[in-house]
């Protein structure tokens, strides 16, 4: 029962990450149905999202994988932390939503998404010991 915390946190992290960035901590809506730059963000944002997600369910069906799946998933965590305002940029405005609401909540679930991750593959990598 222990050894399947950490994925299904990943995974439920991963599922928050993917439909939280089209949804609740998505990017800036315009009136006018237009989009700005941090719409991409998002995109990009669900789709490492969705990768997480499906790595820690590989972790939970695959526990003989678990060890790598576990380190694979960290520069996947890495890369959705830099996304939001590093790789892609966001709005101008300090007030936008996108710069208030989805890139503080996305750099805090990646850096627990990260955290967990290498916690997973250090308790994989002290039981093959």
């Amino acid at each position: 029962m222990k050894k399947i915390i950490l994925p299904v946190l990943l995974l439920l992290i991963g599922l928050v990450i993917a439909v939280g960035s089209q949804s609740f901590l998505g990017a800036c809506v315009h009136d006018d149905g237009s989009f700005g730059a941090c719409h991409w963000a998002s995109r990009a944002l669900m789709g490492e999202g969705a990768l997480m997600a499906l790595m820690a369910l590989m972790a939970l069906v695959l526990p003989g994988d678990r060890r790598g799946l576990c380190l694979a998933m960290a520069p996947v965590a890495l890369l959705g932390f830099l996304t939001p305002g590093t790789l892609i940029d966001l709005c101008g405005m300090a007030t936008m939503r996108c710069r208030m609401l989805m890139q503080p909540a996305m750099r805090i679930l990646w850096a627990v998404a990260l955290a967990l991750a290498l916690a997973g593959w250090l308790l994989e990598r002290r039981r093959a010991r």
